[in-house]
This record gives structure tokens, C-alpha cells and sequence, in this order.
């Protein structure tokens, strides 16, 4: 079939159609051929079109009659040195960098590899055609009806996070239509966001949902990706997730869950794989960028360009010094914005994007065209500040505008909890907002994304159940995942039959729950801790795509417990200012009008030992102390009402204690003279939130919190 071809246009990239037919745009510096593939429904090349313009790098050409719906794909032909890092192979079907819809899944028993795979060299060119293996693009209609939908622009400050996966969170919920379990519309279905409403959140932060592919080797498992940080298409939504089939109908499924959400008060956040992509090492598949043009997209070693730089541990890392390579995450960002209207992104791997040569530069391109694109300057930056790499550890060394994933104080809060030694003076400032990583770089205390527990790793219900991992079902012989054990180590692990071990296991969720929302910075909740969601163990399900990753809808008593417990304390924290506020403490005495010409001294915030007295400096390193109270002063925090009058928001006693034993504390006099009223306690079971008004000492329980306020109600 002859189709009529014009010269196009070299912008946009992709497939752009218009009521003529379909532009088409690939740049590829060293290719000498690019020619546009076109399938029918079934997966059957109907035609091949040669792009004959070439314009700054970019083939590019318009092609008839081409609708949305097409199924394509690229063929580029150039130099096959793979010893100078150039791997074009004209052989290998390949899906379009700028694709914003991919069409079926990857088939491992096809030729999909640029190389002979049976021979000994490895650099031997491969002349199967792989179409068979390879999912097709589509072209794509973005025509979408938004009605009035706008970003909803919550401050980061006043935010709290539900980090969640889109399959995992509606697959077994028996109040979401059978066919639209798992799925964007599952996500957005009213029961979904009745949960969420009445949860308390503000923000979903989305598992990746870039178009993703299954390992070859999970396959032969009988595993499959469930994460989804192996990514095929940076502008394509999962068609996995889609129940409007996987022609187009994932981008207006998706978009109508973005819209759906946004009508709910709820934002939407991504989190995107810009390091590295599906495509492995020097023995991974051709599916994309690599018979692209391999020398512009991936980081090779210098002086031996057959193989890769590796800072991800997925055997390639994106090279994002390359200007198109830039320009592409770029679009992409951009797209997700203005086209899906997502509020904001967290980077994983984030800090394999600033490596400039080697080292993490606060002063990369990365951080540079980020900051001077307009599209970009209201949405929600936050980097997962680490990589695999030497130097690869940068929490609290990101830009402003950046908020970071905050390793440290995952680490110790779980450490203080557990009863560790010595963690005093960290915990002092994890609880605060972090000032040590984010004061003095021009950042505010919203830098700090808070978390105890995310995707990777145990579950909340795990960490104080089990003593070791149980990846057993990965296959791996339980040697993945992290060896990092900061579980609480109680001598019985697992489920248990035993009340007391029960009692002390909720108990203690409740702690983590409660410092998360209690302390001073931004909460992420990991979908599920809020119900005490179990993987048996599984410290590393990135391949558990079943029941031991989805979400159990159905839930015993303590379950239902640890719910309620979970609203109430979001619902505490949404309601006060004080427990979020927008700058750090200052540590230092104040002036605030006390009434007429008169004013008195106060401080911000202060720290108390049990025996009501600051605590000394030495107590501070000193490895035996394990209680400590913080005092936050509502009269010191200045914010306006909607009729621009000065407000005081209640002041906050919080009495912790990490210590087997109980701990009597004598407390400090509230800033207003009123008796103490306490909001909160972690020890008490049956009702943690019963109001009581204190005058006299009380007892924090072994491992428990008690927190308080000077207000005569609630």
C-alpha cells in the first residue's frame, strides 16, 4: 500500500495528528535511515514509510490519512560498532521515545536482541526482524474534555502524602465494579475516594505509571514487574492499568481519574524513572533508545563505549548531559502537566540526573532548565536524593525548590522506637522538621518528606513483626532486598497469637503514625500502613503482583482500630497550624504582645526532661536518655485568617518515651497559664484520643507517646 508522504515538521517529536493525517519526528544524530512502520489491529506490519527530511538531527516527515488508533513503530538503520557505542540495526522494530500510548507487551521468545545471542561474540549483529516481540506505539488523540479543571495548588507545607500503587490499592475491593478493579477508573471510582477523603489525605504519589515492561527473566519465574520502575515510554501511561483497552483509551482513562481526583481535593503526584530505562546493559534488549541512537541516550564507559555507566544498578543511567536526552524529560515533565494535569512528580533515583561527569552537582543542566521553565514552576519537586553510585547519598543537598525523600529520618525514628542508643539529639531534630539538612540552604522545613515506610521495604505492620526479611516468594533465595533491620525486635515474629505481643505491635504502629503526622515537615503514609497492611515479610515485592501486595479489604478489629486512629491524627494535624508550620524554630526568646502596652518573653519551642526542667546539653549525646518532652508555642506562631486577622493556634506538649519502662513526667507550665489537656495517647487502646485535663505528673507508658495541648477544648 502506497501512502502519500509530505515533508512534516521536526517539532513536535512523536506522532502529531491533524485532520490531514499524521506528523512524524524522530531524532537520531549518526542514523542514515528512519522509516515509519505501520500495523494493523492484529499486530501485522501493513506498510513501512521512509522519512526522507532531516532537519538538526531530527527524520521527520507527514504521512496521509493516517487517524488516532494507528499502531507503529521505527526501523533506524545506521553505523553497527558497538565497540564506539553505536548499535543501529535495522532489523529491530522500535517504539518511539516521545510515544504517548504503547500497545501491547514485550514477547522474550522473539529476537528482540540487537546482538547474536547464540553466538560467542557479542558484539555480532542480530538480522531477525523483531516486530513479533516488540509492543507497538500509537498515535494518539489528546483531545480531552476538563470542564473547569484547574491544579488545585495545595501548599506543600499543609500537604499529607499517600504513596500508592494504582493496581494494588482497588484490585481486591469488593466495592469497586469487578472491571474496574486495578485500573485508573478503579483509583477514581467513588469508593476509592471516599477512602481518601475520609482518610484524610491531600495528594496521591502514583507508583510508576510510565508505560513499563515485564523482566524476561520474572517472566520465567512466573513473576512480573509490579513497581514498575522499568520504564518503555516517559509519555505514556500504563496500558496495564487501563480498562479501556490499550489503544489510546489509557491516556482518557487516566486524564479522567486525574480530573475525578482533582474534583475530590485530591492531588495528584508521580513518581518518574528519568535514570534509566527497560533496556539493561550492553546484553539487554533493542526495544527503544538503544537503536535509537545509543550514543546520544545512555551513558557509556569512555574508554570501552560497548558498555554502560551504572548508577542506577539496572545496568544503564540515562545521559542526561546530552541536550536531547535533557530536552526529552523536559517534554515529558511538561506533557504529565499540561496535558494530564498531574501537581507534581518525586524523581526516583534523583541523584543520577545531576551527575554532571561523575560526581552529583548541585549545579547540573538538570537542576538549571528545571528551575527557568515557567510550565514547571508551581508543581511539586521531590527527589529521592540518592543513586547507587559512589557520592550517591545527597539527603539534604538538593536546590531550593526541591523537597527531598528524607532518608534520615526514616532511619531514625525507627531507631529511636526501636530503643536504640544515642539517637536523643537526632530524633530532636527529625521531629522539627530537620533544620540540620534544610535551614541553611534557602529551604524551609516542607523540604523534609517525612516517611517511616514506603514501597521499599517493610510495611508498617512488618517492621514491628518480623526480625528478618521473607522475600522467599521472589524467588531470589531470600538474598534480595535490604539486610537493614530496624524492626523491632520482640522475640516472636510474624502473626502471633499472643495478645500481649499484639497489644505492643499496635501500640507501637501507633507511634510511627503518630510522630509522622506529629512531626514538623511533610507526611508520606505508605498505602495500607493505615490498616496495618501485611506482605508477610516481604521486605522487596517489586515482583509480587497478588495478594501479597494488594491491598485486603477486609479487616479485623485492631485493623479497623489502627483506621480510626490513622483519621484522627490526620484530622489533629490538618487542624493546627502549629503542627505544620511553614518556617523552622528559631531556639530563640520572642516578643509577643501580652496585652495592652505589657509584653512578654516567650520561646517558640523547648525541650524538657521528665522532671520538668530543659534538658541540660550533655543529656543531649548522653546514650541512656530515651525520653524527652517538646514544648511548641501557639503564641509565637503569626498567621491571618480569612479576614486578615492575627490568629493563635494552641500550644503543644509532646511527651515521648522509647523506653521498656514507664516514665513519669512533670510538665512545664503551658504559655497561657491554662491547664494542660491531653489529645492524645499512644498506650491507651481503646480510645488513644480521649480528652483529660491534666494538673498534676503523669506516667508515659513503656513505648508510648502522650501529646497535649493548652486549650480548654479540642
Amino acid at each position: 500500500m502506497s501512502r502519500t508522504l509530505l515533508p512534516g515538521k521536526p517539532y513536535p517529536l512523536g506522532a502529531t495528528p491533524s485532520r490531514l493525517g499524521t506528523n512524524f519526528a524522530l531524532y537520531s544524530e549518526l542514523a542514515t535511515r528512519v522509516d515509519v512502520c505501520l500495523f494493523d489491529a492484529d499486530g501485522n506490519q501493513a506498510d513501512c514509510v521512509t522519512l526522507r527530511e532531516h532537519t538538526a538531527f531530527v527524520w521527520h516527515g507527514f504521512v496521509r490519512d493516517i487517524r488516532p488508533g494507528q499502531l507503529y513503530g521505527y526501523r533506524v538503520d545506521g553505523p553497527w560498532e558497538p565497540h564506539r557505542g553505536e548499535r543501529f540495526n535495522f532489523h529491530k522494530l522500535l517504539v518511539d521515545p516521545y510515544a504517548k500510548a504503547i500497545s501491547g507487551r514485550v514477547d522474550w521468545k522473539q529476537p528482540i536482541f540487537g546482538y547474536d545471542v547464540k553466538s560467542s561474540d557479542t558484539p555480532k549483529i542480530d538480522t531477525q526482524d523483531s516486530a513479533a516481540g516488540v509492543p507497538k506505539s500509537v498515535v494518539v488523540d489528546g483531545k480531552f474534555d476538563w470542564d473547569d479543571d484547574c491544579p488545585l495548588d495545595t501548599p506543600l507545607a499543609d500537604s499529607v502524602i499517600y504513596e500508592v500503587h494504582v493496581k494494588g490499592f482497588s484490585k481486591l475491593n469488593p466495592d469497586v465494579p469487578e472491571e474496574l478493579r486495578g485500573t485508573y477508573a478503579g483509583l477514581a471510582h467513588e469508593a476509592s475516594i471516599d477512602y481518601f477523603k475520609q482518610l484524610g489525605i491531600t495528594a496521591v504519589e502514583l507508583l510508576p505509571i510510565h508505560h513499563f515492561i515485564d523482566e524476561g527473566l520474572l517472566l520465567d519465574r512466573g513473576l512480573r514487574d509490579y513497581w514498575g520502575y522499568n520504564t518503555l515510554g516517559f509519555f505514556a501511561p500504563m496500558s496495564r492499568y487501563s480498562s479501556s483497552g490499550d489503544q489510546g483509551g489509557q491516556v482518557r482513562e487516566f486524564k479522567q481519574m486525574v480530573k475525578d481526583l482533582h474534583a475530590a481535593g485530591i492531588e495528584v503526584i508521580l513518581d518518574v524513572v528519568y535514570n534509566h530505562t527497560c533496556e539493561g546493559n550492553h546484553l539487554g534488549p533493542m526495544l527503544c533508545w538503544k537503536g535509537v541512537c545509543n550514543t546520544t541516550y545512555y551513558r557509556l564507559i569512555a574508554d570501552n563505549q560497548q558498555f554502560y555507566m551504572d548508577y542506577t544498578g539496572t545496568g544503564n543511567t540515562l545521559n542526561v548531559r546530552h541536550p536531547q536526552v535533557l530536552k526529552m524529560i523536559m517534554d515529558s515533565l511538561r506533557y504529565w502537566r499540561t496535558e494530564m494535569h498531574v501537581d507534581g512528580f518525586r524523581f526516583d533515583l534523583a541523584a543520577a540526573l545531576a551527575r554532571e561527569l561523575h560526581d552529583v552537582s548541585k549545579l547540573s543542566s538538570f537542576f538549571d532548565t528545571i528551575h527557568q521553565d515557567p510550565t514547571l514552576a508551581d508543581v511539586k519537586l521531590i527527589a529521592e536524593p540518592w543513586d547507587v553510585g559512589d557520592g550517591g547519598y545527597q539527603v539534604g543537598q538538593f536546590p531550593v525548590l526541591w523537597a527531598e525523600w528524607n532518608g534520615r529520618y526514616r532511619d531514625t525514628v525507627r531507631r529511636y522506637w526501636k530503643g536504640d542508643a544515642g539517637m536523643l539529639s537526632d530524633f530532636a531534630y527529625r521531629l522539627t522538621g530537620s533544620s540540620d539538612l534544610y535551614q541553611y540552604d534557602g529551604r524551609k522545613p516542607y523540604a523534609s518528606i517525612n516517611f517511616v515506610t514506603a514501597h521499599d521495604g517493610f510495611t508498617l505492620n512488618d517492621l514491628v513483626s518480623y526480625n528478618q526479611k521473607h522475600n522467599e516468594a521472589n524467588k531470589e533465595g531470600n538474598r534480595d532486598g535490604s539486610d537493614c533491620n530496624d524492626s523491632w525486635n520482640m522475640g516472636a515474629e510474624g502473626p502471633t497469637k499472643n495478645k500481649c505481643f499484639r497489644a505492643l505491635r499496635e501500640r507501637q504502629m501507633r507511634n510511627f503514625l503518630a510522630t509522622l503526622m506529629l512531626s514538623q515537615g511533610v507526611p508520606m503514609l505508605s498505602g495500607g500502613d493505615e490498616v496495618a497492611r501485611t506482605q508477610q515479610g516481604n521486605n522487596n515485592a517489586y515482583c509480587q503482583d497478588n495478594e501479597i501486595s494488594w491491598f485486603d479489604w477486609q479487616r479485623c478489629p485492631e485493623q479497623e482500630r489502627l483506621l480510626h486512629f490513622t483519621r484522627r491524627i490526620i484530622q489533629l494535624r490538618l487542624a493546627h497550624p502549629n503542627l505544620r508550620r511553614r518556617k523552622f524554630f528559631q531556639d530563640r526568646v520572642i516578643r509577643v504582645p501580652g496585652g495592652g502596652k505589657q509584653e512578654k518573653v516567650v520561646k517558640d519551642v523547648a525541650w524538657f526532661s521528665p522532671d520538668g526542667n530543659e534538658v541540660p546539653d550533655e543529656e543531649w549525646g548522653a546514650g541512656w536518655v530515651r525520653a524527652i518532652a517538646l514544648l511548641l508555642n501557639g503564641q509565637t506562631l503569626q498567621i491571618t485568617n480569612e479576614n486578615g486577622q492575627w490568629v493563635i493556634d494552641h500550644s503543644f506538649l509532646l511527651l515521648v518515651n522509647a523506653a521498656h519502662q514507664g516514665v513519669e513526667f512533670a510538665l512545664p507550665p503551658s504559655p497561657t497559664g491554662n491547664p494542660w489537656v491531653q489529645v492524645v495517647d499512644t498506650e491507651n487502646i481503646a480510645d488513644p484520643f480521649a480528652c483529660a485535663v491534666t494538673t498534676e505528673n503523669v506516667i508515659v507508658g513503656g513505648r508510648a507517646l502522650k501529646l497535649f495541648n493548652d486549650a480548654l477544648q479540642v
